[in-house]
């Protein structure tokens, strides 16, 4: 029996917490069941806060604790779940949790932080020269404030030692699968996504997330530049002939371009036309193909290349997964 201590504090997701303890204690016994077939359970799952008392999660259910912080002498592994409120004040108030975590690092404990849990992890140091993921929309905020940390934002799961880091608010389901893996082995963890109905092995958050194409700058005429490609991009549009339509150099233009974006303006010019081509995927019937070439590719491989590289997926593999009309 593995023992688990999963961490609650004020402004929490809960589905984080109890969620993360229903698919434990269903491993082996779950599947098992729907099987007719004897079965074990692998987990003991304890819940603590850092008084012992119950705490009130961001949807208003109150979870109650089996122990304090203190009260932890040992675990193989420790949980942190999801930071549902402003990520700052919970940095502020759990210093407890911090101390909890420099000692299960200490100890050699396996430590999991999941989405903007992560931010507790870094926050007590145990990130410092590991690889670690977040939720996407928390990246550059977790890079700028924890440089020591190797961020991976595009994965769903990272792991580094005994530490392990789900980038989603919902990841904590294929962190636990992977934790059932390790632990137990392939055939239960593989066992206890069947028995949940749940796509196990996703690898990447690159598919949900937002193409962060309109980065605020100050140069005016780089978002002059912005709003015609977002209209034109479906075009052949050649660098040299872009600077010269807006006179300047096709230097001066990359330069400004790299400055105000963090990106050439042909990497502008694949974003747009990729969030373009997802756009229709999800609200269209048209073929890959068409779907291509309306963006402005022809060339099918380097196209489907291309757009796996942005979203972690193939076109038919997006549209499978976020269709709203099929």
């Amino acid at each position: 029996m593995h023992n688990v201590v999963i961490t609650a504090f004020p402004g929490a997701m809960s589905s984080a917490i109890a969620g993360v303890a229903d698919l434990l204690v269903s491993s082996g016994v779950l599947w098992n069941v729907i099987q007719g077939e004897p079965h074990e359970r692998y987990f003991s799952v304890r819940i603590a806060s850092e008084d012992g008392q119950p705490v009130r999660c961001v949807n208003g259910i109150e979870i109650s604790a089996h122990m304090s912080f203190a009260e932890i002498d040992h675990t193989d592994i420790l949980i942190v779940p999801t930071i549902a409120v402003h990520i700052n004040d919970v940095l502020k108030k759990e210093q407890a949790l911090t101390e909890l975590l420099r000692k299960a690092d200490t100890k050699g404990w396996t430590i999991c932080g999941n989405c903007t849990g992560n931010f507790l992890l870094a926050e007590s140091g145990v990130l410092n020269g590991r690889k670690a993921t977040t939720h996407w929309g928390y990246r550059d905020t977790f890079a700028e404030r924890y440089p020591s940390v190797e961020l991976a934002a595009d994965q769903l799961i990272t792991r580094d030692g005994d530490i392990y880091c789900a980038g989603g608010g919902l990841a904590w389901f294929d962190l636990t699968l992977h934790l059932i893996e390790r632990f137990v082995n392939h055939e239960v963890a593989m066992q206890t996504a069947k028995a949940f109905v749940f796509d196990y092995r996703r690898d990447s958050q690159l598919s949900y997330s937002l193409m962060r194409l309109a980065k605020p700058h100050k140069d005016d005429r780089i978002s002059e530049i912005q709003e015609w490609l977002d209209t034109h991009y479906a075009e052949k549009v050649l660098v040299e002939e872009l600077a010269a339509q807006f006179g300047m150099s096709k230097r001066t233009l990359i330069r400004r371009f790299n400055s105000a974006l963090a990106m050439s303006p042909n990497a502008y010019i694949q974003t747009v036309r990729i969030e373009a081509a997802r756009k229709l995927l999800e609200e269209t019937e048209r073929t890959v193909d068409v779907v291509m070439n309306e963006v402005g590719y022809e060339d099918g491989s380097s196209f489907r290349r291309l757009f796996r590289s942005k979203t972690g997926l193939t076109p038919t593999e997006y549209r499978r997964r976020f269709s709203r009309r099929l």
